[in-house]
């Protein structure tokens, strides 16, 4: 299957100390940097299951933007419709953690994302319409949004990414003149599905999104499809490390399960892959395509 994402690539700096956190002085600790960016992730995850992947983004000229673009190609993410925005920084995540692995605090440098404009995605349409599958999140604006919803022919599936980014959905649906066929799916968590209006009332969007998604982390994933609603347990998993991946993967199964599939086949997919997601400090797990063979 031939997979078009549309969305953010950052570059992960995640420092930890080995000792309890001490405010305003050096600690000691490990530095890791990684590859990351929700629309990256899932194109990653969906590379290692065998798809044909495209990423649509636009990194930076510096060395952050040139290493992701060579993991890319090494990973077998196709990139022929991203940028290189000259003089702009990488989109970038540092993350401070203490020693438990509680975070205490981050800083987002994302402003390259904002180039990702209705004109920029509008010039790539014709490529993304030949696409048998797209994924899209929220770090595109509003108005980008608004556009892909509006003209995007294969079936759509978009990541909420986070309750503050959702917004930018809600504004999206609610002022996009559809075309016959409603987006055809939307992952969230579940305070991204509050922020969205959809958790509690139960409500999809009206006829706007065939299917909903909503992640409950170890409860499982809750199934909306035609006012019905079916929960999915989560599949247990031993030795979690990191969860930050886990929704990505979780939306990654999905798609790679197919429109063909039913949504709750597509479901009990995602969720195996979360599981495995969460047994490495990497964004994503590689043993991920062992999947495939199952």
């Amino acid at each position: 299957m031939r997979v078009f994402v549309i969305g953010g690539a950052n570059m992960d700096i995640c420092a930890t100390t080995a000792v309890p956190f001490v405010a305003r002085d050096s600690n000691p600790g490990t530095v890791r940097t990684s590859p990351g960016g929700v629309g990256r992730n899932i194109a990653h995850n969906l590379a290692l299951l065998g798809d044909e992947v495209e990423l649509l983004t636009i990194f930076g000229d510096d060395s952050f933007g040139r290493m992701l673009r060579e993991h890319c190609t090494a990973s077998g993410i196709g990139t022929r419709y991203s940028s290189v925005e000259s003089g702009a920084r990488n989109a970038c995540f540092v993350s401070v953690n203490d020693s438990d692995g509680e975070l205490l605090g981050g800083v987002a440098d994302m402003a390259v994302t904002g180039l990702m404009t209705p004109q920029w995605l509008e010039s790539r349409l014709d490529a993304i319409n030949k696409a048998d599958a797209v994924v899209a999140d929220t770090n595109l604006s509003a108005e980008t949004l608004s556009l892909l919803v509006a003209s995007c022919l294969p079936p759509l599936y978009l990541d909420a990414v986070s309750s503050a980014k959702a917004s930018r959905l809600k504004e999206a649906l609610a002022t996009t003149r559809l075309h016959p066929d409603p987006v055809f799916a939307l992952k969230c968590n579940r305070l991204e599905a509050e922020s969205l209006g959809v958790y509690e009332s139960g409500r999809s969007f009206g006829s706007k999104v065939s299917r909903l998604y909503v992640s409950k982390g170890s409860d499982g994933v809750a199934v909306r499809e035609d006012g019905n609603e079916i929960h999915i347990p989560a599949v247990p998993s031993e030795g979690i490390v990191n969860t930050t991946g886990a929704g990505d993967a979780l939306l990654a199964g999905i798609v790679h399960a197919g429109p063909g599939a039913s949504a709750v086949e597509a479901a009990r997919f995602g969720v195996r892959c979360a599981s495995l997601a969460m047994r490495t400090a990497e964004a994503v797990n590689e043993d991920i395509k062992r999947l495939i063979y199952e």
